[in-house]
């Protein structure tokens, strides 16, 4: 099937912050030999790349130079079952969303923790999404992906892929090479309930729910999600904005004497994750409006889009917010979507 290239593409839709960004030239692609195409096109030409999932976790400039891809290969395929374990392979253009639905649906279990998070299967692992106690690399067994240098699909399994928080060697050493098509999960036809994350089990017992079953837990996650989530539909946003600074022991310590309410979770061995959207709320941000964008005024995490702003203005105001936590508390907070062209 041949390529069919649209130049001056308007990606406003493609983008949940709603930016009014321009591509160059942008194609649409299902298959392998499509994909093939048009890397093997960009290539020649030397055009900059950008490959489009959701749009979720990006902050796009007004115009693209180059060709933006957008993966649309779908399916979501039980491969083996063996004692009620099973291998599914899922396509990267699919929602990360409805897999999460459909899994549910089907009686395929453990991956209800990451419900109602944005974006495409095939971005998910780049960043090792995780929410509520869960991260994606703790059910996912191998991936494949097109290897530009190569010019092969290579396998890699859960430990190839260097995860950490927020973290994968796609966003790190090899971001640009490796373009991901499929996904593999160890799922459970037993129902999995994960309540390692406190506030998750809390309201669970708020409702009433003692012993909640998968479907319940989906239900409330996504329930907490919206209550503290806009919906990009309504008013742009990219999710959470910035990640949750990991600190030493005894930073922590020494911040918990200051501000006895400060809010942490315990990370890798001495450290701690602070809440960092606990920490931009507590220096005054929350609910704050700076023309076009501004902060979400039900979760301090959230920068928002409120019609017509741009990466210039969204980015002046992350660099206030940073500024201003970092004097009140001497944590600098890092940014988590990426910056699609990064700045000269």
């Amino acid at each position: 099937m041949s390529l069919q290239i649209v130049e001056d593409y308007p990606l406003t839709r493609c983008n949940t912050l709603g930016f009014h960004a321009v591509a160059e030239r942008f194609v649409e692609i299902a298959s392998l030999d499509q994909l093939q195409q048009a890397l093997q096109l960009a290539d020649q030409q030397a055009w900059p790349l950008l490959v489009l999932g959701g749009g979720s976790n990006l902050i796009l400039a007004d115009r693209l130079p180059g060709l933006v891809v957008r993966l649309e290969n779908r399916g979501i395929e039980l491969l083996e079952e063996q004692g009620g374990q099973l291998l599914v392979e899922v396509a990267a253009g699919e929602s990360w969303h409805g897999l999460v639905e459909s899994a549910l649906q089907r009686g395929w279990h453990g991956l209800e923790n990451l419900a109602l998070i944005p974006g495409t299967v095939g971005a998910a692992p780049i960043q090792n999404i995780g929410a509520y106690g869960v991260e994606l690399k703790d059910n996912m067994v191998s991936l494949t992906a097109w290897d530009r240098q190569q010019q092969r699909l290579i396998e890699f399994g859960n430990d190839d892929c260097g995860f950490g928080y927020r973290w994968s060697r796609f966003k790190g050493e090899d971001a640009g090479r490796y373009i991901i098509w499929s996904v593999r999960f160890r799922l459970s036809r037993t129902p999995v309930v994960n309540l390692a994350y406190r506030a998750l089990a809390e309201q669970l017992a708020a409702d009433g729910i003692v012993e909640p079953t998968p479907q319940q837990l989906f239900d409330t996650i996504v329930a907490i999600r919206r209550s503290k989530l806009p919906d990009p539909a309504q008013l742009g946003n990219a999710g959470s904005f910035f990640e949750n600074p990991i600190v030493e022991q005894s930073v922590y310590e020494a911040l918990k004497g200051r501000f006895p309410r400060l809010v942490a979770f315990p990370d890798k061995p001495g450290h701690m994750k602070l809440a960092a959207g606990w920490l931009i709320d507590q220096a005054g941000w929350k609910g704050y409006r700076q023309g076009a964008v501004g902060v979400y005024d039900r979760q301090a995490l959230v920068l928002v889009n409120h019609g017509g702003g741009d990466r210039q203005q969204l980015l002046a105001l992350a660099g206030s917010i940073q500024r201003s936590v970092q004097q009140t508390f001497g944590v600098q907070l890092q940014i988590e979507p990426r910056l699609y062209p990064q700045p000269a």
